[in-house]
């Protein structure tokens, strides 16, 4: 099976949606913040990064539970958050 292909743009609109899929639930939200060393403050301003986004997205494919579950309430393939990380771990000038 041929790996599917995403944009920068489809990429942040993945980690945007992950990030929404966190904050569904304190705890969860409360643990990606507490590793991530941001506050509710500062979520806002870290979420136009594109670093950020891929390290929001590692985080969810380092917990595999996590990963199906998002996965599975968005339909997405479980490759595509993987896939997203590396879209927007690439410099933007490329």
């Amino acid at each position: 099976m041929r790996s599917p292909r995403i944009s920068p743009e489809e990429a942040e609109v993945i980690a945007l949606k992950a990030l929404a899929f966190l904050a569904t639930d304190a705890t969860r939200l409360s643990r990606f913040l507490a590793l991530s060393g941001v506050d509710l403050d500062g979520l806002r301003t870290a979420a136009s990064s594109r670093e950020f986004l891929a390290g929001l997205l590692n985080h969810l494919l380092e917990d595999e539970s996590l990963l199906l579950t998002f996965t599975a309430e968005q339909e997405l393939d479980p490759r595509i958050p993987a896939l997203a990380a590396q879209v927007l771990s690439r410099p933007s000038d490329i």
